[in-house]
């Protein structure tokens, strides 16, 4: 893919991965060899359209440093306390040279396919308006507490994936007055809709897991090698 637009993919990394009921961060959990970390900044650096990648990271963090040094368009930045904050840190450092895009890809998702990455980008781009990889539920959805009060539709129901790709200033002001208004921001998206902007679902694969529980790591590795053997000549 050829554009004139200069993009930034920016990876928050600052949580903390309680969930995960292990020493380290999630993102720093050793997957096939690698951490977490390493395959899916290796997944983006695969990307010659993207000028830089930001990475998102607590100043007291000491494990960033420690892995192998994977492409000289990285860059580590200040995270924050919440996903939002890391992602405004990140964003806000690019001020002084801003992009014209940037592509928001959680640490935690190392599966991402770079088609489907393209794919998002081109169509964004396209249509000059934000987007998210997204895939369609396929599970019957039931809302309730501890009984089921009822089945929600899914005709229209999608799961928010990553990367979401929006237009730097854009991102920078939904994000910027959203947080100022206290208002509670889940991803970039939830952030482009709260500034009334459109959001572009863009059908992404569904083996496009986040990594949040132990039991997803056995799924990752199994999953990153059938990904593996499919790219094999």
């Amino acid at each position: 893919m050829k554009t004139k637009q200069k993009i930034t993919a920016i990876v928050p990394a600052a949580g903390v991965g309680s969930r995960m009921q292990h020493s380290a961060p999630k993102q720093y959990i050793e997957l096939a060899g690698k951490t977490i970390l390493e395959h899916t900044l290796s997944k983006l650096a695969e990307l010659d359209f993207i000028h830089t990648i930001k990475v998102a990271i607590s100043d007291d963090d000491g494990y960033f440093d420690a892995i192998p040094q994977i492409d000289s368009r990285i860059e580590r930045v200040s995270g924050g306390t919440e996903r939002a904050d890391s992602v405004l840190n990140a964003l806000l450092s690019l001020a002084d040279n801003p992009p014209d895009w940037v592509l928001v890809h959680d640490a935690a998702r190392p599966l991402v396919c770079l088609s489907d990455i393209t794919r998002l980008v081109d169509d964004c781009l396209a249509a000059n308006e934000g987007g998210i990889l997204a895939s369609k539920v396929k599970d019957t959805i039931k809302r309730g507490r501890t009984h089921s009060e009822q089945t929600v539709p899914r005709d229209d129901l999608w799961q928010a994936l990553t990367p979401q790709f929006f237009p730097y200033q854009a991102l920078v002001d939904a994000l910027s007055n959203a947080l100022e208004n206290g208002v509670t921001i889940t991803d970039e998206a939830s952030a482009i809709e709260w500034a009334k902007q459109p959001v572009k679902l863009v059908a992404g694969r569904s083996d496009n897991i986040k990594i949040t529980t132990p039991e997803d790591l056995d799924l990752a590795a199994f999953l990153l090698q059938k990904q593996q053997n499919e790219r094999t000549p």
